[in-house]
């Protein structure tokens, strides 16, 4: 018969490693920030964005994205229309 200590490690190796992707495709990463697609394209066109091609498609840093949206909560609340 396992023992509880046992079971209860069992329980903790089934349960699924969430990885986050190192990229995203366009219509993920506008999601990601809750904006359109024109919007991050400005923003990837300004370079506060960074992407990557592959074959045909652009990938989106994820790391970019969280870059971008810290930057805008340092920037302090700041109420512009600007991204």
């Amino acid at each position: 018969m396992p023992s509880a200590g046992t079971t209860e490690h069992l329980r903790e190796q089934a349960q699924p490693v969430r990885i986050e992707p190192i990229t995203m495709r366009v219509p993920d990463a506008c999601r990601y920030l809750g904006i359109g697609r024109s919007t991050l394209y400005v923003l990837i066109a300004a370079r506060d964005v960074e992407v990557i091609k592959l074959g045909s498609a652009t990938l989106v840093l994820t790391t970019s994205l969280r870059a971008l949206v810290e930057r805008k909560r340092k920037a302090g609340g700041e109420h512009s229309s600007e991204l």
